[in-house]
């Protein structure tokens, strides 16, 4: 039986986005009772935000184009990603995971996580995004004040997030305000 079987998609998304601990997290994971990593986690955080954040039409190629979220750096992901959103659909788009450990491999993302390993590459990373209609999700200390739109980070045994909806805005993207109560929201303090 899948998550979506044994738990409706909002009463998942509360779950995931209220930041329930890893260990209570376990039960709903998989039926194939994997235990549930930080990753797991995240990935499916990852895949909750492209239901809750509107993109411009601008921001894919064309009307069917498939909605790339990509991994920029080391992946810490393992298959959790293509688990939790392999080839769904989601606002008409199919999903689509890409990796790579150059930015410009990576043509045509709506999602980009930008993996702790490019920490001493992040402040011109991020510039190089900016204005651009990317989300881009990290987990290193103090993405979201440095431009990133969302950091996620490990509290109390919980994950959370917080926000930078000023990176956003920049970018022509429009967060949920059903997302942004559930965040920690931060100032942006990069921004081109």
């Amino acid at each position: 039986m899948s998550v979506h079987a044994r738990v409706t998609r909002g009463s998942l998304l509360l779950l995931l986005l209220a930041g329930w601990s890893l260990p209570i997290w376990e039960g709903y994971a998989h039926s194939e009772k994997l235990s549930a990593s930080e990753h797991q986690i995240k990935a499916a955080f990852l895949y909750n935000f492209v239901q809750f954040i509107e993109w411009p039409a601008s921001a894919f190629k064309d009307a069917h184009s498939d909605f790339s979220l990509c991994v920029l750096g080391d992946d810490p992901f393992g298959t959790a990603l293509e688990r939790t959103i392999g080839g769904k659909i989601v606002k008409g788009r199919r999903l689509a995971v890409k990796r790579s450990g150059r930015l410009h491999d990576l043509t045509d993302c709506q999602l980009m996580f930008i993996s702790s390993s490019e920490r001493d590459h992040l402040t011109k990373t991020l510039d190089l995004l900016a204005g651009s209609s990317v989300l881009t999700v990290g987990d290193t200390d103090q993405f979201a004040h440095l431009g990133g739109m969302i950091n996620l980070y490990v509290e109390e045994n919980k994950v959370r997030f917080e926000i930078n909806p000023q990176a956003a805005e920049r970018s022509g993207l429009k967060i949920s305000s059903k997302l942004l109560k559930l965040a920690k929201t931060v100032p942006g303090t990069s921004g081109k």
